[in-house]
């Protein structure tokens, strides 16, 4: 079953965890007859079941039947503590529930009882990711990594991990190796691409963001991250294009917003100020396509000699309403200033 943490991120699914027969054998010597008190007995009876627990929490848990398996789980622990299937069983419970605090404490347990573990150390970095604990998450990936290092999912979270920490010269070779690994995956490209983009390696990023297109389904955001690249290369007809085709998906204030510029920067300024004003219907608060009315408009009241005070006028209302969404903007209170 796969949990939500997993439908997230891509990740899959965990192994199925071995180890009951070990525990089972051990405990059979350590019971053995005349060897210990009644009650050190019935310890050792108690830690011998921990793995039927687990094996039967798995089967709970297989039948969405969580409380009743984390009840199985918790019972296994306190007889066993150093059960790591019953730790990653745990974990995977809480990371179904989206209690990622929870799974990380449990996956944690298991990677420190078995360092070794590539599920235990994987999971950890996962849950630790999606907590926003980035700096942890990226040691986990590194431990699981080191125990499997051609694993295309793990390379790729943490190329994910460091590009949220803004290090995409970190995040460029785990990347790579991603794309590498499993050429297939159409997720693995759009990541290369968004990493080769922060870098500024931006005919690289158009090559990374075409072969995710050839590998998933496009979506709006792939399209959107593709028309960027060739904007920073200064392909507006091909940006324009793509953006046109990421609105016939999905219309978004960001696509409309990114094609205003786009004509902008070709001088088609009737057809910016129109993509501008979509963009301010499909979400009236997206400040940079308030200022892009706000400029298509100065540069109206500029051509005609600045005798067009309605332009004016309503330029200053679009560059103030978006001062009022954000602030900290000093090029716009500058034009303000300079067009009163």
């Amino acid at each position: 079953m796969k949990t939500a943490m997993n439908e997230r991120l891509g990740v899959k699914g965990a192994a199925r965890r071995a180890g009951a027969a070990a525990f089972l054998a051990l405990a059979g010597v350590a019971g053995a007859p005349g060897c210990e008190s009644g009650e050190a007995s019935r310890a050792a009876t108690e830690r011998a079941a921990a793995p039927e627990r687990v094996a039967e929490a798995e089967r709970l848990y297989g039948e969405g039947r969580y409380d009743e398996a984390l009840a199985e789980l918790r019972a296994a622990i306190a007889t066993n503590p150093a059960l790591t299937s019953a730790h990653l069983t745990m974990g995977e419970i809480y990371a179904e529930r989206n209690d990622h605090e929870r799974a990380a404490q449990s996956f944690g347990e298991a990677a420190r009882l078995e360092p070794a573990n590539f599920d235990a150390q994987f999971n950890y970095g996962l849950a630790l990711q999606l907590l926003d604990r980035l700096t942890e998450a990226v040691r986990a990936y590194l431990r699981a990594l080191a125990v499997a290092p051609t694993d295309p999912q793990a390379n790729l979270n943490l190329a994910t991990a460091y590009l949220q920490l803004s290090e995409p010269e970190q995040a460029l070779p785990y990347a790579q190796r991603a794309v590498r690994y499993d050429d297939g995956n159409g997720a693995a490209h759009v990541n290369l691409g968004a990493i080769l983009t922060a870098l500024g390696r931006h005919a690289e990023a158009v090559r990374a963001y075409e072969a995710a297109a050839e590998r998933m389904e496009p979506t709006a955001p792939l399209l959107i991250n593709l028309a960027d690249a060739l904007g920073e290369m200064g392909r507006y007809e091909e940006m324009i294009n793509t953006l046109q085709a990421a609105n016939r998906l999905e219309a978004t204030a960001e696509a409309y917003e990114r094609l205003g510029s786009a004509n902008f920067r070709l001088n088609r300024f009737e057809e910016a100020l129109e993509a501008f004003r979509t963009a301010v219907v499909v979400d009236p608060t997206h400040y940079p396509a308030l200022n892009g009315i706000g400029v298509c408009l100065l540069n109206r009241f500029l051509t005609s000699d600045r005798q067009d005070r309605a332009a004016l006028i309503e330029a200053r209302e679009a560059l103030r309403e978006s001062l009022k969404i954000r602030r900290d903007q000093p090029r716009v209170v500058q034009l303000l200033s300079r067009y009163r």
